[in-house]
């Protein structure tokens, strides 16, 4: 599936949060979202059970493979592999700023490196025929940014990159955790605009901090667009007004209480195959965020992990928990 460059918009890959669950979930909010997985290490797909790894549901189109690795050889085969199962995209990381990937020499370390960057890009590229796309950071610690994020840019862009996902503020990798990355240091929506303006040939993405659609729409006027990261994950009800708000599409899914009852089918259907299905449950405790019963919908959903239910039960015993409280204060109300 050939992807509509005019504007993305997508979900960032988050680990241990955009499992192929997570993004199933996202599906029913949006048709045209691209979807992004977690970040898996190239080795291990080469090395490991790929099928565990990077299997996904087949409704997750159009959904992007993310890889790391610094060995260009290697991400090269992944790459290979993860087009093989049918991805729509590879994603090369250059913006986790954890201490696990510094030792691996991948990801946000790599802005130091543009030079192996674009040597890694340029294998991927040559071995798939699908898009291949890198999402970075700003920079990393004491780096100017203003003078080697445009030098980053231009050197991978060489070897063919057409497509960069910037997330709007540096990594520090020396004294802050990937928590504390997350926050600090300040975003800076105007770098990523400068940069456009002096690629103008290129496809920018803004990344970072977006809080809503209007959010969006007003700090990516002149880019090519968004990816939304932990608001989308906190709550995921906004991503049903991003087919209307930027495709000019109608509204995908209407209503929550109809989602509910395809959360639970889904459910019933993985749970007794696929044990991860139970992380379905974390990834839906924003769907009720800001509305009556939102409190019971996320007390019911973690009383049922603590009790070991059964996903497909834990959603019906808070869609009914949501119902009682609706039910109650309407009785407050008419009374």
């Amino acid at each position: 599936m050939q992807k509509n460059y005019n504007f993305t918009v997508s979900v960032a890959p988050m680990m241990d949060w955009t499992d192929r669950h997570c993004r199933w979930f996202h599906r029913k909010l949006s048709k045209n979202i691209l979807l992004y997985t977690e970040m898996v290490v190239a080795e291990a797909i080469i090395y490991g059970d790929k099928d565990f790894l990077i299997s996904y549901n087949t409704e997750e189109h159009p959904v992007a493979l993310q890889l790391g690795g610094s060995n260009p050889q290697k991400l090269s085969r992944a790459a290979k592999i993860g087009e093989q199962f049918g991805y729509d995209e590879i994603n090369i990381n250059i913006g986790c700023p954890s201490d696990r990937v510094q030792s691996g020499r991948f990801g946000a370390c790599l802005m130091r490196e543009p030079e192996l960057v674009a040597d890694c890009y340029a294998a991927i590229k040559n071995t798939v025929d699908i898009p291949v796309t890198v999402k970075c950071r700003l920079g990393v610690d004491q780096q100017n940014v203003s003078e080697t994020l445009p030098h980053f840019i231009e050197t991978v862009s060489r070897s063919g990159c057409e497509h960069f996902i910037i997330h709007a503020r540096k990594a520090w990798l020396n004294g802050l955790s990937p928590k504390e990355n997350r926050s600090i240091p300040p975003l800076q929506y105007s770098m990523v605009h400068e940069i456009k303006k002096q690629f103008s040939n290129l496809e920018i993405i803004l990344n970072g901090g977006l809080k809503n659609i209007l959010d969006a729409k007003n700090n990516s006027i002149g880019l090519d667009g968004v990816m939304f990261g932990r608001a989308a994950y906190q709550n995921p009800w906004f991503l049903t007004k991003v087919d209307k708000s930027f495709y000019e599409e109608p509204v995908f899914t209407e209503g929550r209480d109809d989602l509910v009852e395809d959360l639970i089918r889904y459910a019933e259907l993985k749970q007794d195959s696929d044990r991860s299905t139970k992380s379905l449950i974390r990834h839906i405790m924003g769907l009720y965020a800001g509305q009556i019963g939102a409190r019971a919908w996320r007390r019911a959903l973690s009383e049922g992990i603590s009790n070991g239910l059964k996903p497909s039960k834990i959603i019906k015993k808070a869609a009914e928990e949501v119902d009682k409280t609706k039910n109650i204060l309407k009785v407050n109300y008419d009374a």
